[in-house]
C-alpha cells in the first residue's frame, strides 16, 4: 500500500521542491533571467526533464502564483470561520500573513514583479483570488470599524500588506519571532488609525 501512494506523493514532493527552487532563482534574477536549464540544476535535474512536471515556464509561474493566492484565500476563510469574534478573526489574519511573508519573501518579490509574465487566464484567476483574499479582511475590519467606509477599509489592508510583505528587504535582520512582533504590532498601529 505504501508502495502504491510513493509516485504520487514523490510527484507532488517534486513539483513542490520546483517551484520552490524557481521562486528563488526568479526572485534573485527575474523571470527573464532563468532558464529552464537552470532551474533543472538548481533541482538537480536536466531542464528537460521539468517538462514532466510543467508544459514550461510561464505555466510554472503561473501555478506558483496561484497556489500561494489559493492557500492565502483558503487559509484567510478558515481563520476567520474559526474565529470567536471579529477581534480575534483580525489576529487571526494578520498572524497568517505574517507567516507567510517571513516563510517566502522570494514569492512576494516574484508576485510583485512578475504577474505580468503570467498567461492572461491564469493572471485574472490569481487577481480574482486575492480580490477574495482582501475582501476577507475588509469583511472583518468593517464589523472592528463600522462607521468607516470599505473603500477605506481596502486601501487601509492594501497599506497594511505593503508593510508586512516589505519581508524581501528586511527579513534576516531581526530573529523571526522579534520580526513576526514587530511586524505584528505596526499593523495593529497603523490599522488602529483606520477611522482617522
Amino acid at each position: 500500500m505504501t508502495t502504491a501512494q510513493s509516485p504520487t506523493r514523490n510527484r507532488g514532493s517534486r513539483r513542490a521542491e520546483i517551484l520552490d527552487a524557481a521562486a528563488g532563482l526568479f526572485a534573485a534574477r527575474g523571470f527573464h533571467g532563468v532558464s529552464i536549464e537552470d532551474i533543472g540544476a538548481a533541482v538537480g535535474t536536466s531542464g528537460p526533464a521539468l517538462y514532466r512536471h510543467f508544459s514550461g515556464k510561464e505555466a510554472l509561474l503561473a501555478e506558483m502564483l496561484l497556489d500561494i493566492s489559493e492557500r492565502l484565500h483558503t487559509s484567510a476563510t478558515s481563520r476567520v470561520t474559526e474565529a470567536p469574534d471579529a477581534e480575534h478573526a483580525l489576529d487571526a489574519l494578520l498572524t497568517g500573513q505574517i507567516e507567510f511573508a517571513l516563510s517566502h519573501p522570494a514569492l512576494i518579490t516574484v508576485h510583485d514583479r512578475e504577474l505580468g509574465n503570467v498567461p492572461e487566464p491564469a493572471r485574472r484567476r490569481i487577481r480574482r483570488l486575492q480580490r477574495l483574499y482582501v475582501e476577507e479582511w475588509v469583511t472583518v475590519l468593517s464589523e472592528l470599524y463600522p462607521s468607516c467606509p470599505p473603500p477605506r477599509l481596502r486601501a487601509a489592508t492594501h497599506a497594511v500588506f505593503g508593510l508586512l510583505n516589505s519581508t524581501p528587504h528586511s527579513a534576516g535582520e531581526l530573529a523571526p519571532a522579534a520580526m513576526a512582533e514587530l511586524l505584528r504590532g505596526m499593523a495593529r498601529a497603523a490599522l488602529a488609525d483606520v477611522q482617522g
